[in-house]
This record gives C-alpha cells, structure tokens and sequence, in this order.
C-alpha cells in the first residue's frame, strides 16, 4: 500500500454485475458477478474470470490436497458495470441526492 492517507473511492462494489472489457475473459455481452473488491490494491475478483490453477499440499482441512481451481483478482480497470436497461457495459457518475452520494449510470440514467 503506497498512501494511506487518503482511500481511493472505486464505483464498483461487491454484488454488481459487471463486463469484462480487456483481458483473457473479455467478454462485453456477458455479465458477471464481483464477489469482492480489493482497495488497496484496485483490484477485483470476478466470478469465472481469471481461473488459476492452485496445488495445495495435504493438510488438517483438506486431506487429499491436490489442483485446486480458483479465480484470481484483475485490474478493476478492466471490467465495466452492465447496464441491464440498455444491455451495454456502462461508464458511472455520482449525484447527491439529500446528502448521500449515488450511483448513475451514464447510459441509461438509471442508479444502481
């Protein structure tokens, strides 16, 4: 972590439906889930997306050990929230609205 002073504010969160736009995975017709946002280091990880093949030894919890499968974190960079209205990856901008902050997608106008 370089700066802990001041916390980068990401319009991506866990729970929303996002695009692929760059990468092995690109996909911009096909919405996805983020199952969790790394701040520090801005990135994602996107159910299906980056699968990693992991060897894990034997242990207490898992006996057998062996492959494991599991999706590793992309750049937050590369992924697009989806617009279900419009069915397009979309860009997002904040409004006020009576002292909180939300969510607007620039396409369709609708908040997330």
């Amino acid at each position: 972590m370089k700066n802990t002073r001041f916390k980068p504010k990401f319009n991506i969160k866990k729970g929303d439906n996002v695009v692929v736009i760059a990468g092995d995975d690109k996909s911009l017709t096909k919405p996805r889930i983020v199952k969790k946002v790394l701040v520090d280091s801005a990135k994602v990880v996107v159910e299906g997306v980056n699968i990693i093949t992991k060897h894990t030894k034997p242990s207490a919890q898992n006996t057998k050990g062996g492959i494991v499968k599991k999706e590793a974190p992309i750049h937050i960079s590369n992924v697009m929230l989806w617009d279900a209205t419009s069915k397009t990856p979309s860009k997002v901008k904040r409004v006020r609205e009576n002292g909180k902050s939300v969510r607007v997608l620039k396409k369709s106008g609708s908040k997330i």
